[in-house]
């Protein structure tokens, strides 16, 4: 069980991609029968009669991730982690500076729990705040972007572009103000 604990990379074996579409495809046919729902129905099956066991929810999501990867020719890696971060593990997460988590902390923006004298944040709190910060980035990407048609005048193009970006600016304003 030591060794399930342990970061490991697994790389997709030449014409296995055949096997991997029949994995899929059983997937992808079961999900059409039940719907959005997904029920524990897949099974773990033993070598001997009756040695099963339901794949919980969790686990199917993760195989499906796993399968598509490889069969997409991608190699997958199981990196293990505990649920509480320091906030350097928490900074590689989010690819940030260690000082740029020790900010969010302070100013509240993600939760954590001081331990003696370092600071812990828990995994969850750092995945929702990924989460949070990426739809942030593509609502700010929708509301910089502007229809350009290639037959339009150039001027026109770059003066919508600079509404855009104030507008953006004045937006980030109004939030640094009211927090």
């Amino acid at each position: 069980m030591t060794q399930a604990l342990e970061q490991r990379t697994y790389l997709p074996e030449p014409g296995e991609g055949e096997r991997l579409a029949e994995v899929v495809s059983f997937l992808e046919a079961h999900e059409r029968r039940a719907g959005d729902r997904v029920e524990p129905r897949y099974l773990l099956v033993g070598a001997g009669e009756g040695e099963q066991i339901p794949v919980p929810a969790e686990v199917h999501a993760i195989l499906k991730q796993v399968v598509a990867a490889l069969q997409a020719g991608r190699a997958v890696t199981v990196a293990p982690r505990t649920t509480k971060l320091t906030t350097q593990q928490a900074a590689d997460l989010l690819g940030v500076s260690r000082p740029t988590v020790k900010r969010l902390i302070a100013v509240g923006e993600l939760p954590a729990e001081k331990v003696g004298t370092r600071h812990r944040v828990v995994l969850r709190d750092v995945l929702e705040y990924q989460q949070q910060r990426r739809a942030q980035q593509y609502e700010a990407l929708m509301e910089t972007s502007v229809e350009i048609d290639d037959e339009e005048n150039p001027e026109r193009v770059a003066e919508q572009l600079r509404v855009a970006r104030k507008a953006v600016a004045a937006r980030r304003r109004s939030r640094g103000a009211s927090a």
